[in-house]
């Protein structure tokens, strides 16, 4: 392919653009950057009279505002500046190694599933690509795929912000928990109805919380939610107190609390219907190697 004319402007005053749109000021772009404000300021100047177009509002007291022509640039400049440094770590492997930073995004109960796996063993077949890790709630995820701070989440179904790509990996029906001295610890099912009177500790998370109690409303009951919890784990524990039902979805291995309590998991009768678990990466752009291959990875495991 010719190309007859290279641009007038660089990578580095793109990124430089982002990173104070980004931080909203250029002092705060400067400290990320470890450079001066003045370089990034005259940097922006220099790219606003290259391409003939006021870029952004620089105020002290708003700080720095694009404009539509900022935003439409910004828009197609993230694009470049990915694919370059994709095309560098390529240029850089050796043998075709994957290489290069991949962030993951979990939902809390998620994490102790798939973060040891990917970490460990995803990790050792891939030795050159670094994974970092976000546990965030599924209404924090809106806008981070599109905007390149998670480059792959796994996720439940439910309430998936966006558009992006999505594979399933496992799906599995909520459940109830109950302590082991509990009067329903000798059931083989639970039912709805004969909980809806009794304390519940309710996961307060975004899905979970939405999904729990739409089942209960789906029914036409209206459950008597004694405390709320972000935590899984403490859940579990008050539970195991006997302060409380729950109603999870995530399996664990140990029929423990925290505590050491032992508690006890009850199928829920008659049966809902199973969440399914979904790994999740951005639309509309092309997928880097490593993060394709983490994919597939996510995909070939056993989870359940």
């Amino acid at each position: 392919m010719h190309i007859d004319h290279a641009p007038d402007f660089s990578l580095r005053q793109l990124s430089y653009l982002l990173t104070a749109a980004r931080l909203g000021t250029i002092s705060a772009a400067a400290a990320e950057l470890h450079v001066s404000s003045s370089a990034i300021s005259d940097s922006i100047t220099a790219l606003e009279h290259q391409l003939d177009a006021q870029l952004c509002i620089r105020r002290k007291a708003q700080g720095l505002v694009l404009t539509a022509a900022g935003r439409q640039l910004a828009a197609r400049a993230t694009s470049l500046i990915t694919a370059a440094n994709e095309l560098e770590l390529e240029l850089r492997s050796r043998d075709g190694e994957l290489a290069g930073p991949i962030t993951i995004g979990c939902y809390p109960t998620l994490a102790p599933m798939i973060l040891p796996v990917l970490l460990d063993e995803f990790g050792q077949k891939h030795p050159g690509v670094s994974l970092d890790i976000v546990e965030t709630t599924q209404d924090l995820l809106t806008g981070t795929l599109e905007s390149g701070e998670i480059d792959v989440a796994f996720v439940y179904e439910t309430l998936i912000p966006g558009r992006p790509n999505h594979a399933r990996l496992f799906s599995q029906p909520a459940h109830v928990i109950l302590a082991a001295d509990d009067p329903f610890a000798s059931r083989e099912t639970v039912r709805l109805e004969d909980l809806v009177d009794r304390d519940m500790i309710l996961l307060d998370s975004p899905p979970s919380s939405e999904h729990t109690l739409g089942m209960f409303h789906d029914r036409g009951l209206e459950p008597t939610v004694r405390h709320r919890t972000t935590s899984y784990e403490v859940v579990r524990t008050l539970v195991g107190r006997g302060l409380g039902y729950g109603v999870l979805v995530q399996r664990l291995a140990n029929a423990a609390s925290y505590e050491g309590y032992p508690v006890v998991v009850k199928e829920i009768e008659p049966a809902v219907a199973p969440v399914a678990v979904e790994v999740i990466w951005p639309s509309g752009r092309s997928t880097p190697r490593r993060t394709q291959a983490l994919v597939e990875f996510a995909q070939a495991h056993e989870w359940i």
